[in-house]
C-alpha cells in the first residue's frame, strides 16, 4: 500500500519560524517533522510514498531526495496553485492504482497505522477517518460514529452546546481509488468540508477508527513548543537523535560540554554543539546542531536551531530561535518569544514576552523590543566597522561571506591589478585569507600573498609591489573569538568610508565581476620583502649613534608576527635585547584584557630585575606599542603621544603634528615649546593616516598607542615606534622617567551614553543649538569649549546606539563633573 504525505502546509500561524521553510520541514527534537512522519510510516511497512507539495517544494525534494536514506521511495507532485487537501491528493492520482493512506507531513503521531488499514479493510469502508479523543474538542472536526464505527455526522470547530462526540479528525485516512473520481480536478477542494460531507450525504461507506496512541497537529507556538515537551516526556513515541545519557540527556556527535556547564533534563543537544563552563542548560531545552552557547549563559525550555550563537551571559527562556542566528552577549529573550532565521540580536537585548522577530534583521545593542518586528530592522548592520569587517569567526565572518566580500572589493578595482595579502599565525586567518584569494583571483584581481606578516610590512609591501591595494586578516585585539577583514589603499593606509560604501554596495547587490578564463588573476609570494622593510626602516636611523647608546630593553612580542622582523632591527641598532614570547604561536594570537594586564605586569617585573632602560610590549599586528619606563612604570598610551611630541621637539625637527580631536590639549601645549603646530582630524584611523600623508606632518598619533611617522610609512607601526623612541632618547640625556615626568598632567575621563539610532542624531542636533553661543568644534562629533582649557566631547559610535562622551579639565573631579552635566543635558534633551 502507498501512503500521501500531505507536504505543501504554508504554516502561517507559525511564522516567523515558516516564513522561509514549509511547514513541515519545522525541526521537532532536530528533525523535521515530516521526517517523524517517514519514520512512523516506514516502521508501519510503508515502502513507498507520494509526497504533494506547493510551498517552497525544493527545500523539501533536497533534503530527503528519493528517499534512499530512509530505505523508503519517495515520489513528488507540485501543485502550483493552492488545491486543498482533497485536490492535492486528486493531483497525485496517476500514482494512486490501489487503496493508499493519505497522512499529513506536519502533524506529530506515532499512531499505529497497520490497525487503522486493518479496521478499514475489516469494514469494507470506502474511506476511514483515523480518529483520537481530546479534552477540548472545540478547535476541531468532530466526528460522530455509531457503535460499528459508521460515521454518522460531521461538526466543523462546534462550540461546546454543540459538542456530542470527543473524537476529532486527525487528518490521517485510508482512502479507496474510487474516491477520487469524486474529486474535481484542477480546483480547490478539501476533504473535510466538501468531499466527506458529500460521501455521507450520498451513502457511502464512511467510517471512523479511534486510534490509541499521541498525537498533535502542531498549529500554533504555544502546541509546537508543547511537542517538544511531550517528546521528551516520552508521551509520544518518536526516535530522538543523539546518544542518551543519564537524566534524560540526549547528546549528538561531538558535543563539547566544558566540566563547568550544568545540564538537567530531559534536554537535547545536537551534533557537535559547544556549551562553555558556567552556562545552565535547563529542562526541556534543545539545542540543534553546531550550536554554541558561550559562558554563564541561561536556558530554559529554549528551542535553538542548527548553527546558531548564544554570546556570554545570555538568558533564553521558553522561546524559539531559528538557524544561523547570532545573539551577542547578555541578550534576555522572555517565554513567547520567536526569533526568525538568519537574525542578529546585539549586546544587552531584552525582547520581551510574545514578541516575534521575524528572518534577517537586526536588533540595535541595548534594545528593548517591545513589539514584533517585521519588515524594518532595529539598527543599522553594515559591512564594515569602525577598522574592518570583524566579526565572530564561522558565525558572523564565514568563508563564504570572505569570498564575496573580496569578489566585492576586486570588483572595484582594475582587472589584473595587483592587491596584497596577508594573516596572523592562527588557523582561522589562515581559512578566510584563502577565500579572500579565491575571490580576488575570481574578479581578475592577482595577489602578492605574504603569509604571516606584521601589519605594519603589509602596508610598506603595497607601496614597494605598488599594488593598488591590500586586505589583511587577523584575530581581533582582546576578543580570540572574532576576526578582523582590513582594507588599505594603495598608500597601505586604511580605505575610507566612500571605499567601504562602494564595497558594500558591490556586495549588498551582489553585482560581482566574474573574470574571462584568461583574466583570472595570478597568485605569487614576493621575495624578500622583511629585508626591504628592514632596510628601508634602518636608513632612517642613525645607526651610529644607537649603536654608541647600546640600549638594553625588555621587549614582549606577544607571539606576534613582529618576531619575525624586530630581532633584526633591533640587532642592527646595537641594542642589549631580552625578549619574551619571541615566536609565532597560532593558538595565542592575541591577548584578553586580563592577559594583556598579566604580561605588563611581568614585563614591568623583568624590566627591573634586568636594569632595561626601556620595556615594550606589542599587539597582535606588530601597529601599537605598551611603554615601560626604566622603573618598571607602565605608560598611559596619551602620555607617551606626548613624550614623542616632547622628544621630537628636542630633537630639532619641525612641522605640523596631526592627531584626533578627541586626545588631549596638552599636545597643543607641549608641540608648541617647540614652534611646531597640531592639526585636529576626525577619530578615525583611515582619516588620521590621510592626513600624515600632507607634506609638513612630520608625526601623527592617537590615544591608543598607535604612532605614524610619515617619513617612512604613513600608517601605524609599532617596529618604527619603538626604533624612533630609542633614536629620539639616543640625542637627549637623562633616562626615559625624567622626560615622562617632565611632561603636563591630563586629567580626561570618559563614559559611554546608551542612544537608539533615531535619537543620535536628534541628540547631536539639538546639542549643536544648545551650546551655539560658546565656541564648538565640529571635526568629529560635537567638541564643547568650557572655561579655561577645560572641554567636554560627544562623538557618536559608528557601529552601535552609543555616544561617547569624553572631557578633560584641570583636574580629574572637574572632568567628571563636565560628564555628569553633560550626561543630564542629553537626558534633558531625550526626555524633551
Amino acid at each position: 500500500m502507498k501512503a500521501v504525505i500531505m507536504a505543501g502546509g504554508q504554516g502561517t500561524r507559525l511564522r516567523p519560524l515558516t516564513s522561509n521553510q514549509p511547514k513541515p520541514m519545522l525541526p521537532v527534537v532536530n528533525k523535521p517533522m515530516m521526517e517523524h512522519i517517514i519514520e512512523l510510516l516506514k516502521k508501519c511497512g510503508f515502502q513507498e510514498m507520494v509526497v504533494t507539495l506547493q510551498f517552497l517544494p525544493t527545500l523539501i525534494t533536497n533534503y530527503f531526495g528519493d528517499g534512499t536514506d530512509w530505505e523508503v521511495s519517495l515520489d513528488y507532485v507540485t501543485e502550483f496553485v493552492p488545491l486543498g487537501t482533497a485536490g492535492s491528493v486528486k493531483n497525485s492520482s496517476s500514482l494512486l492504482e490501489d487503496t493508499f493512506l493519505v497522512i499529513s507531513g506536519d502533524a506529530l503521531t506515532d499512531i499505529d497505522l497497520n490497525r487503522v488499514v486493518e479496521f478499514h479493510r475489516s469494514r469494507k469502508a470506502m474511506v476511514t477517518i483515523t480518529l483520537i479523543r481530546v479534552d477540548n474538542p472545540l478547535e476541531f472536526g468532530i466526528v460522530v460514529t455509531d457503535a460499528e464505527g459508521r460515521i454518522e455526522r460531521f461538526l466543523e470547530k462546534p462550540n461546546w452546546g454543540q459538542v456530542f462526540s470527543d473524537t476529532i479528525n486527525t487528518g490521517i485516512y485510508v482512502l479507496e481509488p474510487e474516491v477520487l473520481d469524486f474529486i474535481p480536478e484542477g480546483q480547490p477542494y478539501d476533504f473535510s468540508k466538501d468531499l466527506f460531507p458529500r460521501l455521507l450525504e450520498e451513502g457511502h461507506p464512511l467510517y471512523g477508527y479511534v486510534a490509541d496512541g499521541y498525537w498533535c497537529d502542531i498549529g500554533n507556538f504555544e502546541q509546537y513548543v508543547a511537542a517538544h515537551r511531550d517528546v521528551l516526556d516520552g508521551k509520544v513515541k518518536v526516535d530522538i537523535p543523539g546518544f542518551r545519557m543519564a537524566e534524560n540527556i540526549w547528546v549528538g556527535e561531538g558535543v563539547d560540554i566544558d566540566p563547568g556547564a550544568e545540564i538537567k533534563g530531559p534536554s537535547v543537544l545536537g551534533n557537535h554543539c559547544k556549551v562553555e563552563s558556567g552556562t545552565k542548560i535547563r529542562e526541556y531545552t534543545v539545542l540543534g546542531h553546531n550550536v554554541v552557547v558561550k559562558k554563564d549563559s541561561f536556558l530554559h525550555r529554549a528551542i535553538v536551531y542548527e548553527n546558531s550563537y548564544i554570546g556570554n551571559g545570555s538568558h533564553l527562556r521558553g522561546c524559539v530561535v531559528g538557524k544561523n542566528c547570532d545573539l551577542k552577549a547578555n541578550v534576555r529573550l522572555e517565554e513567547g518569544v520567536v526569533v526568525g532565521d538568519e537574525c542578529l540580536i546585539g549586546e544587552s537585548v531584552l525582547v520581551k514576552h510574545d514578541v516575534k522577530i521575524y528572518p534577517f534583521k537586526t536588533v540595535e545593542t541595548g534594545a528593548t523590543v517591545n513589539t514584533s518586528i517585521v519588515w524594518e530592522s532595529r539598527g543599522l548592520r553594515t559591512l564594515f566597522g569602525k577598522r574592518a569587517v570583524s566579526g565572530i569567526v564561522n558565525v558572523d565572518v564565514t568563508p563564504e561571506l570572505a569570498l564575496r566580500l573580496a569578489m566585492a572589493y576586486a570588483s572595484t578595482l582594475p582587472v589584473g591589478s595587483t592587491v596584497v595579502t596577508s594573516r596572523d599565525a592562527s588557523r582561522a586567518a589562515r581559512t578566510i585569507k584563502r577565500a579572500i584569494i579565491s575571490g580576488l583571483n575570481a574578479a581578475g584581481v592577482n595577489v602578492a600573498d605574504l603569509e604571516i606578516s606584521p601589519a605594519p610590512v603589509t602596508r610598506y609591501a603595497i607601496r614597494a609591489e605598488r599594488a593598488v591595494g591590500g586586505v589583511d586578516v587577523r584575530i581581533s585585539a582582546f576578543d580570540p573569538q572574532s576576526i578582523e577583514i582590513r582594507f588599505f589603499d594603495e598608500e597601505g593606509i586604511d580605505i575610507p568610508e566612500s571605499k567601504q560604501r562602494d564595497i558594500e554596495k558591490v556586495f549588498s547587490q551582489s553585482s560581482f565581476r566574474r573574470a574571462f578564463m584568461d583574466e583570472i588573476g595570478a597568485i605569487y609570494f614576493p621575495p624578500r620583502v622583511l629585508e626591504m622593510y628592514t632596510r628601508s626602516l634602518l636608513g632612517r636611523l642613525d645607526l651610529e649613534r644607537l649603536r654608541e647608546r647600546r640600549f638594553r630593553v625588555v621587549v614582549d612580542y606577544a607571539h606576534s608576527s613582529a618576531s619575525m622582523v624586530l630581532p633584526m632591527i633591533l640587532g642592527k641598532m646595537g641594542c642589549d635585547v631580552l625578549s619574551i614570547n619571541n615566536f609565532t604561536d597560532e593558538k595565542r594570537v592575541t591577548l584578553s584584557q586580563e592577559e594583556l594586564n598579566a604580561s605588563l605586569r611581568n614585563l614591568s617585573r623583568l624590566v627591573k630585575a634586568s636594569e632595561a632602560e626601556v620595556g615594550i610590549l606589542l599587539d597582535n599586528a606588530a601597529e601599537r606599542l605598551y611603554l615601560l619606563d626604566e622603573t618598571g612604570r607602565q605608560v598611559h598610551p596619551q602620555v607617551a603621544l606626548l613624550l614623542f611630541v616632547r622628544l621630537l621637539g628636542e630633537a630639532g625637527i619641525r612641522g605640523s603634528i596631526a592627531v584626533p580631536v578627541s586626545v588631549t590639549s596638552q599636545v597643543e601645549k607641549v608641540a608648541s615649546r617647540y614652534g611646531n603646530r597640531v592639526i585636529r582630524t576626525k577619530v578615525s584611523r583611515s582619516e588620521l593616516m590621510k592626513v600624515s600623508l600632507e607634506d609638513e606632518v612630520v608625526f601623527a598619533g592617537a590615544g591608543s598607542g598607535g604612532f605614524i611617522f610619515p617619513s617612512f610609512i604613513p600608517t601605524y607601526d609599532a617596529m618604527a615606534s619603538m626604533a624612533m623612541l630609542l633614536q629620539a632618547l639616543s640625542r637627549v640625556e637623562g633616562p626615559l622617567s625624567r622626560h615622562l615626568n617632565d611632561l603636563p598632567p591630563i586629567h580626561m575621563l570618559s563614559t559611554e551614553y546608551l542612544a537608539s539610532w533615531e535619537q543620535k542624531g536628534t541628540i547631536m542636533r539639538r546639542l549643536v543649538e544648545e551650546y551655539g553661543q560658546k565656541k564648538v568644534d565640529l571635526v568629529d562629533g560635537i567638541k564643547v569649549y568650557m572655561n579655561g582649557s577645560s572641554w567636554v566631547l560627544v562623538l557618536p559610535d559608528p557601529d552601535e546606539p552609543t555616544l561617547h562622551i569624553i572631557s578633560e579639565a584641570e583636574s580629574d573631579s572637574e572632568a567628571a563633573r563636565l560628564i555628569a552635566e553633560m550626561t543630564r543635558k542629553i537626558n534633558d534633551l531625550v526626555a524633551a
